[in-house]
């Protein structure tokens, strides 16, 4: 299964949120996920900066290949966004990592 890391970015720190993203990522894939951190975008935009909505057209491509979303907590209009997009196209959203359905195994 795909799932797309979802959580804050901007608020309160860029930094500490991607490594918060990356934490989760590196839990989900030890749990035998595929898993997508659109935080990871930060240090792209710190070579390259684009404009917000470019991150957001980029995050739904993404979302478009994804079997679920993981929400982690912490406010941010851009994950609820990518939180309503999931929901709007039938992707399920998960807020914890214990109510994730696990990957059969191999």
């Amino acid at each position: 299964m795909r799932i797309y890391v979802a959580g804050p970015y901007t608020k309160p720190n860029p930094e500490k949120n991607t490594e918060r993203a990356i934490f989760y990522g590196d839990w989900l894939k030890a749990l035998g996920f595929s898993v997508y951190i659109p935080h990871l975008s930060h240090f792209w935009d710190k070579q390259i900066p684009h404009e917000f909505e470019f991150w957001m057209e980029h995050d739904f491509e993404w979302l478009e290949v994804c079997d679920a979303v993981f929400r982690f907590d912490g406010e941010s209009s851009g994950a609820d966004r990518e939180v309503a997009w999931a929901k709007e196209h039938g992707l399920p959203v998960y807020y914890t990592i214990t109510e994730i359905p696990r990957p059969l195994s191999k």
